[in-house]
């Protein structure tokens, strides 16, 4: 058993409660318990409101005490939340009749008085005791926030937060929640005096099982393991004029980052979303002046050099293995071991050609999520690019892909083919020896590669992740994957992929 790990924070008054509610759901996700102990009046209500609307994302968010209740539940943006209030409880065998024992999966659990029930409480938890400080205030408190269990690690990385915060300078300013991604990272806002940093909380990537001769998928496919990668390419782009975040504060250990704030002008505008034609267009732009460079393979870090991983065909094939592995059993298709190995035969046979096209800087999310307008610069320094960690070396097709066939929204094929075009166009005057035709083909490959990748990914969020809403992006990608496999060159492959893999529902 891990040992319990403590700390305690003078709160001067309830902004200072607030903070510290927003770092702590900073941390959490989906399955932790969070517990507020101390005497009546000691402020664990103001603290677990104070969460939930930071969660929520609303300084107005309604959130009545469930002292008579006892239990109220909230369907809030990053996870489902319940806040419970065990003073009344007199057994423990009550929690069964409220919904508390056992604690529901997938949501976070925030539970008052947990004196009341104690046996009952989970091995792993977050307590954080509050207590009246009336010597520094009416509203002052001290909070003694420990860890149990496997919570220890995340009570010890909330210390390591607040103080790279403090010796950032920004313990005054207020937090503000921002939606998170598919990853282990997670974000906030930080304003004070109209100004707006982002804050962003990007932990180590855990390793997975050793699947993959040996690695992880993250490590076998080339996905960043800490926050350096995200650093290196950062500055790497802003140097080549491509706007990424400049970054104010580093903790490369920690995994703590303030950078600059790009806003939330979108890519995208109306109900379903739609892309806006202007934007897109120097993003496709803006792609086509980055290919046209050598750039380098290698970055400077503080102290250190970040080398560019390749994105070589093996990774490529573990990418789309993730079709057979999550997609065909989500489908309920069990595929036989000849017809398996067809599969990757096929596509081998079609990637060992990419390891002889040009590099370039691949940064594999360049679409609408990742994309902020920047409407005051000029050019193409209006495209704000935000998510870029994961960048590797790689055929240039894979990124105009990826913008031209976007995974979350529907980019209609005539704006895909003039968009398409007017990158070959800045290829060109770039360079007259551009093979278009060439390109073409790779562009197909990439489109199939990649697509076949998100099916498969998308399973995997639903069913290992327990996130089911990336489903509803899988006919989409169906499309783009039914589109790139009418190429010539991909003939093969698509009569498999007709015989042997059913469309999404």
């Amino acid at each position: 058993m891990m040992a319990p790990a403590t700390f305690s924070v003078a709160l001067a008054n309830e902004t200072a409660t607030a903070r510290l509610m927003a770092e702590v759901a900073l941390l959490i996700g989906p399955g932790d318990v969070v517990t507020l102990s101390g005497d009546l009046g000691a402020g664990k209500t103001a603290a677990a409101r104070a969460m939930i609307r930071y969660l929520a994302g609303d300084d107005e968010f309604e959130v009545p005490s469930p002292t008579f209740t006892l239990v109220q539940s909230y369907e809030l943006p990053p996870f489902p939340l319940l806040h419970a209030d065990l003073y009344r409880i007199e057994d423990p065998g009550e929690l069964e009749e409220i919904g508390l024992s056992p604690l529901p999966e997938g949501a976070v659990a925030l539970i008052e008085w947990p004196e009341r029930a104690p046996d009952a409480m989970p091995a792993d938890r977050i307590d954080i005791a509050l207590s009246h400080r009336p010597a520094l205030g009416s509203l002052a408190r001290a909070a003694e926030i420990t860890g149990h269990g496997k919570a220890a690690a995340q009570v010890e990385r909330l210390a390591a937060l607040r103080s790279f915060i403090e010796t950032s300078g920004y313990a005054d300013a207020d937090r503000r929640h921002m939606p998170g991604d598919a990853s282990t990272r997670s974000y906030a806002r930080l304003v004070r005096d109209g100004e707006s940093l982002i804050l962003m909380n990007a932990p180590r990537r855990p390793d997975g099982p050793a699947l993959y001769a040996g690695k992880s998928y993250s490590a076998a496919v080339h996905l960043a393991e800490d926050v350096r990668p995200f650093v290196a390419i950062a500055e790497g782009l802003r140097r080549h004029g491509v706007s990424a975040p400049a970054i104010h504060h580093a903790d490369l250990e920690s995994g703590f980052l303030i950078t600059e704030d790009f806003g939330s002008e979108s890519f995208v505008t109306g109900t379903p979303p739609a892309p806006i034609a202007e934007r897109y267009q120097a993003a496709a732009e803006l792609l086509a002046e980055l290919h046209a460079k050598a750039l380098p393979e290698t970055l400077p870090l503080p102290q250190e050099t970040y080398a560019i991983p390749v994105f070589d065909t093996e990774a490529m094939l573990i990418e789309i293995g993730l079709m057979p592995e999550w997609y065909l059993p989500d489908r309920g298709v069990a595929i036989a071991d000849t017809r398996r190995a067809e599969f990757f035969a096929m596509w081998r046979r079609l990637l060992i050609g990419v390891a002889g096209e040009p590099r370039s800087w691949v940064l594999r999310d360049y679409h609408s999520p990742n994309l902020i307008w920047l409407e005051q610069r000029e050019g193409t320094a209006r495209v704000g690019v935000i998510d870029f960690q994961d960048t590797v070396l790689g055929p240039a097709a894979y990124d105009l892909v990826s913008l031209l066939q976007d995974a979350r929204i529907d980019v209609p094929e005539a704006l895909e083919l003039a968009l398409f075009g007017r990158y070959i166009k800045a290829r060109i005057a770039a360079d007259p020896r551009f093979d278009p035709a060439a390109f073409a083909r790779l562009y197909a490959l990439m489109s199939a590669q990649r697509n076949t990748r998100l099916l498969g990914t998308f399973a995997r969020l639903n069913r290992r992740d327990g996130k089911p809403h990336y489903l509803k992006h899988q006919p989409r990608i169906w499309t783009y994957l039914t589109r790139s496999l009418a190429h010539p060159s991909l003939a093969e492959l698509d009569a498999w992929y007709q015989a042997n893999v059913p469309p999404p529902v």
